[in-house]
């Protein structure tokens, strides 16, 4: 495992692009954050994810890893999405010193070290591993003992190490991160994804030996609960909307 000082990184990289989410939503996020503080010390590693595209898994790791920063609590949040991330983009990254973000794909697959990655913020707490370039096949990269070796290193340093995943409807690359995690949270978008989908990712969790924390239902309309419950039943938890 590769022995590295997080501490004394200098890396800093500023948010250019932090739009305000409405109070409602705020508070759904904060609820999440609350609920996930009495899931117990041992769960540091928790994954991100959702069952198809579209579903605000990038947007509630973001928020999350935000909320948990801002409120003092050391947190990292880890772009894994290495096929379709956003995250640079959607927030507009740029490192103080002027030079190349190098990301998740670029440390998997060169011979670079942590602190080449990872990025501090103006959260003193609160670092962040974006995903710079994405690639077609990062597989390979997810299997190789360097992904497993970089969350437990960081799980050693931080008090939560968020994975935003890709979707565990299109590859496997999810499932192998799960693994590797110490449970998930499911994103579903209300009245979109299917009942069928959501079972099936459940499973592809329990397959992979991650438990399943809670679900985020997203961008539900007045329903106040109920329609959640009568579309996807009564299987799951629920933290909050968006």
């Amino acid at each position: 495992m590769e022995q590295t000082n997080l501490s004394e990184q200098t890396n800093k990289v500023v948010i250019g692009r932090a739009p305000e989410i409405p109070y409602a939503i705020e508070e759904a996020i904060n609820r999440l954050r609350i609920n996930i503080s009495f899931l117990g010390k041992d769960v540091r590693k928790i994954m991100i994810a959702s069952s198809e595209p579209n579903e605000g898994k990038s947007f509630v790791a973001f928020h999350l890893w935000d909320q948990i920063a801002r409120a003092g609590g050391k947190t990292v949040l880890v772009d894994a999405d290495m096929r379709n991330s956003s995250l640079v983009s959607k927030y507009d990254l740029k490192r103080v010193d002027g030079k190349e973000i190098k990301g998740t794909s670029h440390y998997l697959s060169d011979d670079m070290e942590l602190s080449e990655v990872l990025l501090h913020t103006d959260y003193e707490k609160g670092d962040l591993i974006p995903n710079s370039e994405n690639t077609v096949n990062p597989s390979m990269l997810l299997e190789n003992r360097k992904f497993r070796d970089l969350l437990d290193t960081l799980a050693a340093d931080y008090r939560y190490v968020f994975v935003d995943a890709p979707p565990l409807g299109l590859v496997s690359d999810a499932e192998r991160i799960g693994h590797m995690c110490d449970g998930a949270i499911l994103c579903v978008r209300g009245g979109v994804t299917s009942k069928g989908a959501v079972r099936e990712s459940v499973a592809q969790l329990e397959r992979a030996g991650c438990p399943l924390l809670g679900i985020v239902l997203n961008r539900v309309e007045n329903t106040k609960g109920g329609y959640y419950h009568k579309y996807y039943g009564k299987d799951y938890g629920y933290y909050g909307s968006n």
